[in-house]
């Protein structure tokens, strides 16, 4: 900036980076569609999977979109705008994360032809607005009743489609959408009370749905029993041992015998605690923090089978599952504070013992207990788990879903075409490149299956310009190459999933286009060597000293 006699104003602080309008934009959208390619080869049944190694050495092995994006620590502030859209998918819906990404990154892409025509970011924006608002309506209009478990459980099996679970997807469905009918309250799944609890061994075939809850915690005494029918249980958030004081305190003891009533006392107090146990009815006890050796051994004597410091977590989905409530002090334990199950058991997997709270009448929290060969195998396991009980319990929710494989893009591109002749203005051109965004998708499962894109897409408008009522629900038939009725061949996902990831996508490559000036002050310098030298104290000085 120069002022009236030709010098210059300094008005940032030195160091600090500017880039303005074209420059800037480029540089913003250059940096989303390098998030957006990060993830696209990971899209769809046929995606590859990405191996990440963090800076101490831990490796996930993983194809979920949201998984890459915050395991690979983005810099760039637009590109972390597009990470925030697969969080966001991944909060609102589990399933989707890479498709948000990918459309957000190809509609930036159609805008940069717009922007080098001098279409101003302002007209783009509005146009987009317009065309999502437009796909919504699209989207409702070819969405399709939920109203079986038939269907939600190809909702669960597309979700698993392509995820590290073998072709155990049928089986795995079928055990989620059993899980999602448990919780299942007046049409609202609250999907944290399912839980998905792992243990390396066995194969994913192994995995089974548990009617309770299972506790990676071993008895505390040898002596316990093994397996407690009809189990009344009683649940503690605090330790079963004598309470320590906050602050140091010593007793001053003058006699043996002063001693010796000391120790009793402590005693008596312990053992005051499990007979208020006892009294209650309790013949099964979780605790969140310790238990005393004494009391152990009281336990023990009188056949109740306990665990301690579980975490507060579990000791919720206990009560949950049971109707217990968890008490923070022993002495008031009663009997309607218990909870009842069938049976709870310990049972040996591989070298450790896990409780299984078993056979709940009617339990409001359930758990997948999933198995699988090896540690990686079985994260990624857990993550297409957690994806498809999200998407089940969404569809469950909305009661509306739509045919998968690329048949609502293609549908809404042509759609969205007719709208923008019907528009007129600039705003037109916008809405033209929104719809042909939408073919990034069919066309990445097409490249990704090894099939011609330019072929598949040709085809899939071909099937979706007929004049047939289920020419809308065409997708691409992954194997063949042809389009088909995805409803026919049970490729199904929730409408939700669709409608948030072209949402948020509109949304942040507006906010990205509408950025004409980034601003970056300078990073702070490394810590010179001879300061680095003295915070290491003397040993570091070297030769110096």
């Amino acid at each position: 900036m120069y002022g009236s006699g030709n010098q210059p104003v300094i008005v940032l602080k030195e160091g600090t980076e500017r880039s303005k309008d074209k420059e800037a934009q480029f540089n913003n959208i250059a940096a989303a569609k390098a998030v957006a390619d990060a993830v696209r080869s990971t899209l769809g049944p046929k995606g590859m999977d990405k191996m990440l190694v963090n800076t101490i050495g831990d490796v996930v092995i993983t194809n979920d979109g949201v998984t890459i994006l915050k395991e690979i620590e983005v810099q760039h502030p637009a590109a972390k705008m597009v990470v925030e859209v697969a969080k966001t998918q991944d909060t609102e819906c589990g399933d989707g994360t890479t498709t948000s990404v990918v459309i957000a990154g190809e509609l930036l892409k159609q805008s940069e032809e717009l922007i080098n025509a001098n279409v101003h970011p302002t007209v783009i924006t509005n146009g987009y607005k317009m065309a999502a608002a437009k796909a919504m309506e699209v989207l409702d209009s070819i969405a399709v009743d939920a109203k079986n478990d038939k269907i939600l459980k190809q909702v669960a099996a597309t979700a698993l489609t392509g995820k590290s679970v073998g072709d155990e997807e049928e089986y795995l469905a079928d055990i989620i959408v059993k899980a999602a009918n448990a919780v299942d309250e007046k049409g609202k799944v609250d999907v944290k009370n399912i839980r998905v609890q792992k243990k390396v061994g066995g194969t994913i075939r192994d995995t089974e749905l548990v009617s309770g809850i299972i506790v990676d915690k071993e008895k505390m005494h040898p002596r316990m029993p093994e397996v407690v029918k009809d189990a009344k249980i009683a649940l503690f958030s605090c330790g079963i041992e004598v309470k320590k004081t906050e602050f140091d305190a010593s007793i001053q003891i003058t006699d043996p015998s002063m001693m010796s009533s000391f120790l009793a006392e402590e005693e008596n107090s312990m053992k005051a605690m499990v007979d208020a146990i006892k009294k209650a009815g309790a013949n099964v006890v979780f605790c969140s923090k310790g238990v005393d050796e004494l009391v152990q051994h009281y336990f023990a004597k009188s056949g109740i089978l306990a665990y301690r410091r579980c975490k507060s977590s579990d000791l919720d989905a206990i009560a949950l599952a049971t109707g217990a409530t968890v008490c923070a002090n022993v002495m008031e334990i009663s009997k309607k504070d218990l909870g009842t199950a069938g049976e709870v058991s310990e049972r040996k997997i591989g070298d450790e013992g896990m409780a299984f709270v078993t056979g709940c009448k009617n339990p409001k929290a359930v758990t997948i207990f999933a198995r699988g060969g090896t540690e990686h195998v079985l994260e990624e396991v857990e993550r297409a788990l957690n994806d498809a009980i999200r998407a089940v319990g969404v569809a469950m929710e909305d009661g509306k879903v739509v045919a998968g494989a690329g048949a609502p893009e293609i549908e809404l591109e042509l759609r969205l075409m007719e709208y923008a002749a019907s528009v007129g203005g600039r705003e037109q051109l916008a809405i033209e490149k929104f719809a042909k965004a939408m073919e990034i998708i069919p066309w990445t499962l097409a490249e990704n299956a090894g099939i011609d894109p330019i072929d598949s897409i040709i085809k899939l408008k071909n099937a979706h310009e007929k004049k047939n009522p289920k020419a809308k629900y065409f997708g691409l038939d992954l194997d063949t190459g042809e389009a088909v009725d995805m409803l026919a061949k049970n490729v199904i996902e929730p409408l939700r999933v669709k409608s948030q990831a072209i949402n948020s996508a509109e949304e942040v490559s507006n906010m990205i286009l509408r950025i004409d000036d980034v601003i970056a002050s300078r990073r702070a310098p490394p810590a010179p060597a001879a300061s680095q030298a003295l915070a290491n104290g003397p040993q570091g000085m070297g030769g110096m000293m």
